[in-house]
């Protein structure tokens, strides 16, 4: 038995789309564009790099001007979700060690 109901398949992941909308949600979030990467009050927090099949991420552990980071690869919609969840919840703690 297919673990797909119906033939349904998920469409295909367009890394270069998924990048538009993955700026446009940090830009949602309050973050400010500076070239390859987004910043909150002056400080790097995300680093987004796209290839053939992929976004790849650094994404910042602490709020710092030089943070520790930590390494993701969005491949599908559920990882683009899953990491705009991972930075709502870094935000909220960076607001909160303030």
């Amino acid at each position: 038995m297919s673990s797909i109901p119906n033939g349904f398949a998920p469409p295909p992941f367009r890394p270069d789309e998924a990048l538009a909308q993955t700026k446009r949600a940090l830009r949602d979030l309050k973050l400010a564009e500076r070239g390859n990467g987004f910043e909150l009050r002056g400080k790097r927090v995300v680093e987004l790099v796209v290839d053939a099949a992929a976004i790849q991420v650094r994404l910042a552990r602490t709020l710092a001007h030089t943070p520790q980071w930590d390494a993701l690869v969005i491949r599908s919609a559920a990882d683009q979700r899953k990491f705009i969840d991972e930075i709502k919840k870094r935000l909220t703690r960076w607001a909160h060690d303030d």
